[in-house]
């Protein structure tokens, strides 16, 4: 599953990073159109988290995840025969759609095969997926030097790599009968008050995740002037993801129980952006171009500070929220309860990058730029707070030794 999940960073992030400006330099699309395709995108891969979560539980992970695999195959091929706009319309809609299949179904195998190590399976799998996207981007730059449909063939080519070795490879899993149909499945899932009150506490995660390729590199860029600066943030977060993802699981794992390490981790991530809160409004906006190199060191520490405490936030949250996900919800649904996650978990994040947004449009004067990021440590603490509250009331230990009081939360 860890390397299955390097191929897929690799060959997703190989094209969609460049997507964009395909479409906007050599097709000629506005960037209204650009962002439209886009958000189709997220929305057909957003929207159809609980019906791939759902499948899994109901047909099994191993053909969920091959029927992911399988449709990217089919939509990065089309990215490299079709221009019109029709067709890159189908392209991100089959791309979405594959990723709402694969994505609970590799989570909820994860689960199944890790036993009691699920945290630690979870760092592993993160240090593969942040190798991925590393990899990806360096391989498409090279490529795209050709051209953009070779991207779109070698990706697609790595996809069905990837679903030949899963079909050849993959271990099956004998899917376990269902007691209910697919709408009794969902309302126990929306009447787990428990999972609730944890699923909102953790779309904070989201919310705060979406800012490493929003508002920070957007920070980067302004303070230094230079275009490359933007690397700099995937660099630190990269370097940081891959490198020290298995020592901070293991550190936390020492120290604190899995409930404290996700608070401790939201808090990381909010208050990750205390240095631009106090800096942001002291540095100046820069001209394209205009950054110095010495001066340019000083201008981008803050933002290398907040991108390096953000990533160790990312760090410490992540596998122990995946680890707590089914034991306030259910191992049993494990599928429906990711994919529902993952549903809402998007649609915050949505909400918070629509709010930091608005924030810099507004007011886009350097001495209010603290704004945002008063917003985004609230969120984080706000995150913090409602999981920190969950462990206090031990609403994050197994449901055998807390149905009684997860009933009265």
């Amino acid at each position: 599953m860890v390397v299955n999940q390097f191929g897929i960073n690799v060959g997703f992030y190989m094209l969609l990073p460049f997507l964009a400006s395909y479409m906007s330099h050599d097709l000629g699309y506005s960037a209204a159109v650009v962002g439209l395709v886009l958000g189709v995108r997220n929305l057909s891969q957003q929207g159809m988290f609980l019906v791939g979560g759902t499948a899994a539980d109901r047909i099994g992970c191993r053909p969920m995840i091959i029927l992911g695999c399988a449709l990217r195959v089919v939509a990065f091929g089309l990215f490299g025969f079709l221009t019109s706009l029709p067709g890159l319309v189908v392209a991100v809609v089959l791309t979405g759609l594959a990723g709402a299949l694969f994505n609970p179904a590799v989570r909820t195998y994860l689960v199944h095969e890790a036993g009691e190590h699920r945290a630690e399976a979870f760092s592993v799998f993160n240090v593969f997926a942040h190798a991925g996207t590393l990899v990806g981007p360096l391989l498409g730059a090279l490529l795209l030097a050709i051209d953009f449909q070779v991207v779109a063939l070698v990706a697609c080519l790595a996809f069905a790599v990837l679903t030949t070795a899963q079909l050849l490879v993959l271990p099956h899993r004998e899917v376990e009968p269902q007691r209910t149909s697919v709408l009794g499945s969902w309302r126990e899932v929306v009447t787990n008050r428990r999972f609730l009150a944890f699923t909102l506490s953790l779309s904070a995660y989201f919310g705060l995740y979406n800012q490493l390729y929003l508002t920070i590199p957007l920070e980067a860029q302004r303070v230094s002037g230079l275009y490359w600066a933007i690397a700099v943030v995937f660099v630190i977060s990269t370097v940081i993801g891959v490198f020290g993802q298995l020592r901070i699981t293991n550190w936390c794992r020492a120290r604190w129980s899995s409930g404290r390490s996700a608070a401790i981790g939201l808090a990381c991530m909010g208050l990750s952006f205390v240095p631009l809160v106090v800096c942001g409004p002291l540095l100046p906006t820069r001209e394209i171009g205009a950054g110095a190199p010495g001066s340019v060191v000083l201008v981008m520490l803050p933002v290398v500070v907040t991108t390096a405490l953000f990533t160790v936030g990312q760090a410490i949250t992540n596998p122990f929220a995946m680890e707590l996900l089914p034991i306030v919800g259910s191992e049993r649904l494990a599928g429906t309860y990711y994919g529902f996650y993952y549903l809402v978990s998007s649609l915050v994040a949505a909400a918070v990058s629509w709010l930091v947004g608005a924030l810099l449009d507004a007011f886009p004067a350097p001495e209010v730029r603290w704004l945002p990021w008063i917003a985004l440590c609230a969120v984080g603490m706000a995150g913090a707070a409602g999981t920190a509250h969950m462990q206090r009331r031990g609403l994050l230990t197994r449901r055998e030794h807390a149905d009684e009081e997860g009933a009265r939360a």
